[in-house]
């Protein structure tokens, strides 16, 4: 396999305009392929026609640009860091247009990677965002003859839209240009701490759907929530709003017991979402309650909190929803938007949409009626030792397609290169407990020991990069990640809830190494006319340089990215499959390498046909378009410490 050389310094961005879905090769040039929204389409299939990169000359990949974010030098100035550069660009007209992580917005020069204009909202003077900090994932475009608008949910709480071609606020949006998302729907400035946005806005029928992001892992009894809502994208004006933790009288409220709908909070809807413009559906993932890991203060479903909701984008009424994790102590939010796909089975043809998850399933429903296309079933999970607790006896399995990751462990998934390691890994479970998936967490005792393995962790499984989907062979592309974690809660203090997480003892492997067999990281494909998993290959090498193993010869085991670093979604064309991959240690294991790579596969077997080692770490979802005849691949590097840049390849 050829790796080929690399170089780093200017700037790039992309932007989309269209809400058609499938419609991935807008034309603006007669030679242009563009990238219209995050996920190229409106049902974010990540997939585009482009192949003028293919099997026999992507070895031939070098890079084309790179543009630097103006975060690296505001970060010196208001002496702040910059987080993750996590953002997929649009492309549109032969300009990309993208949010940095301190929520600049900028359009780049398709071309050449020069910068075109920057605007800067300023979203950096009210401190920091909730939960994860300064990260942001992208932009929405739309456009009505010579109206053309950029429209961002800022990390602390404006909307705010911008001329795409000049970057200057449009007037008649909002206060000149800008809509405070926090107003009306917090109730005290600690709130407005508590609320952030860092997903690319949805823009359909010339609505604006947004959600929030929420600060988790809460001590409090009392939190925060906020709706999804429904914004005119000429005026900024409210058209609706839908709450994801129902209110008195509304449907659903009875099953958060005790009035726990009054201050339970989270619940909330922090993913990007994927619509049908055709049918004028919104699909809109939502997270677990508030406190994630103790549920003794909320009983009962919680419903709509860890479900999919088919929202109708223009009066804002739920069409039909799917609660997968009832009464959720896993912290399992639907962490991606849902992906539609035209699909057949045995014969029948549905309009489908597809949810992947932390807990690695895939979720496939009729995206019109909210039927399952293959039976989901209710069956018996452990239920909780926790005083106050109160477990729901069964939770949601769909039949197909099968899981993509491991679920729960037992002895059998202990480590086993050698005999030696695996009676070291047999020694240290002693200590910790083992269960199917769903098993609750656990009280440590009075020592601080205990607690038991979830598998899948809380960063999963799929997270918030998702899936994509070919339309021609419909199948399902994700990386995704056998990750696990310790769930154990201990008494809260007086005012705090009753109990909630700690960390408990850190659970690694004999000498640093993972303590579960491998993979650690896949790539899968699905079948979703089938039900079926078409290929998993072991994504990265893993630790196979380790003193323990380097003698070995053992062949790729897979490296999972950090649950709040990832790298990002597939990116699909006509010809190839993209994903990054951004390891940089995972799990408290004792890793000897980083893995930072762009590849590229085979969609039909998995096979690595080219790769690209990085020195920045590749965050963000790739995405590619074709400007002026030549077909670009760009993705979103560094952050975190490091200088911030997009990179784009092309062939030479």
């Amino acid at each position: 396999m050829k790796i080929l050389s690399m170089q780093l310094g200017v700037q790039i961005a992309c932007l989309s305009l269209c809400t058609s879905l499938f419609a991935d090769a807008h034309k603006g040039a007669a030679e242009d392929v563009e990238w219209r929204s995050y996920g190229n389409d409106a049902g974010g299939s990540k997939y585009s026609s482009a192949g003028q990169i293919h099997a026999g000359n992507v070895n031939s990949l070098k890079v084309a640009w790179t543009w630097s974010s103006p975060d690296d030098e505001l970060a010196r100035s208001i002496r702040a860091p910059a987080g993750y550069f996590k953002a997929t660009p649009l492309m549109v007209g032969g300009v990309l247009y993208l949010s940095t992580s301190f929520s600049l917005v900028a359009a780049v020069d398709a071309g050449t990677g020069k910068t075109i204009w920057i605007h800067d909202p300023k979203a950096y003077v009210k401190g920091r965002p909730a939960n994860s900090g300064w990260q942001h994932r992208g932009v929405g475009y739309w456009e009505d003859g010579s109206d053309r608008r950029i429209v961002i949910a800022t990390g602390t709480g404006e909307l705010v839209a911008v001329d795409a071609a000049t970057g200057k606020p449009i007037p008649t949006f909002g206060v000149n240009g800008s809509v405070d998302l926090q107003a009306h729907i917090i109730r005290n400035q600690d709130d407005r701490k508590r609320i952030g946005y860092n997903a690319a806005t949805m823009i359909v029928r010339d609505t604006v759907v947004t959600g929030c992001t929420i600060t988790d892992g809460t001590r409090s009894i009392d939190w925060a929530t906020c709706p999804v809502r429904g914004w005119d994208v000429r005026t900024g004006e409210l058209k609706w709003s839908f709450n994801t933790l129902p209110k008195a009288g509304e449907a659903g409220v009875e099953t958060w017991e005790e009035g726990s709908w009054k201050y339970a909070g989270a619940a909330n809807a922090w993913a990007t979402f994927s619509a049908d413009p055709e049918l004028g559906y919104v699909y809109v993932p939502t997270g677990t309650p508030n406190n994630d890991w103790y549920g003794g203060h909320r009983k009962g479903d919680t419903r709509h909190a860890e479900s999919l909701l088919c929202i109708d984008v223009l009066t804002g009424k739920l069409v039909w929803s799917f609660q997968a994790v009832h009464h959720g102590l896993w912290d399992y939010d639907f962490p991606a938007a849902p992906t539609l796909a035209d699909i057949e089975v045995d014969g029948k043809p549905i309009k489908a949409v597809a949810q992947v998850s932390k807990q690695g399933f895939t979720y496939v429903f009729d995206r019109i009626t909210g039927e399952p296309v293959w039976p989901i079933v209710e069956r018996p999970v452990p239920q909780s030792t926790v005083p106050g607790e109160q477990t729901s006896a069964t939770q949601p399995f769909p039949t197909k397609p099968p899981p993509f990751v491991r679920h729960g462990m037992t002895e059998d998934d202990l480590i086993d290169f050698t005999p030696e390691l695996r009676a070291q890994a047999i020694e240290i479970m002693k200590d910790f407990k083992m269960g199917p998936i769903f098993s609750p967490p656990t009280l440590l005792d009075e020592n601080g020991r205990g607690g038991t393995v979830q598998i899948p962790s809380a960063a999963g499984g799929a997270n918030w990069g998702g899936a994509g989907v070919d339309p021609q062979s419909g199948l399902l592309y994700l990386q995704a990640a056998n990750m696990y974690m310790v769930a154990a809660v201990r008494p809260g203090k007086e005012g705090e809830v009753r109990y909630s997480m700690s960390g408990g003892a850190a659970l690694q492997g004999p000498d640093g190494l993972p303590i579960t067999k491998p993979p650690y990281g896949t790539v899968t494909a699905i079948d979703l006319n089938k039900g079926t998993i078409a290929w998993q290959v072991a994504h990265g090498q893993g630790p196979t340089d380790h003193p323990l193993l380097k003698d070995l010869n053992l062949p790729p085991l897979g490296a999972s990215s950090h649950t709040y670093l990832s790298s990002g979604g597939p990116l699909i064309t006509s010809t190839l499959l993209f994903i990054n991959q951004a390891q940089v240690g995972a799990g408290g294991w004792r890793l000897s390498r980083t893995e930072r790579f762009v590849r590229a596969f085979d969609k039909s077997n998995g096979d690595v046909l080219w790769e690209k080692k990085l020195k920045l770490a590749p965050y963000g979802t790739p995405m590619t378009y074709v400007h002026h005849g030549k077909q670009y691949v760009v993705l979103a590097t560094g952050g975190g410490g490091e200088p911030s840049q997009l990179m784009a390849f092309a062939l030479p």
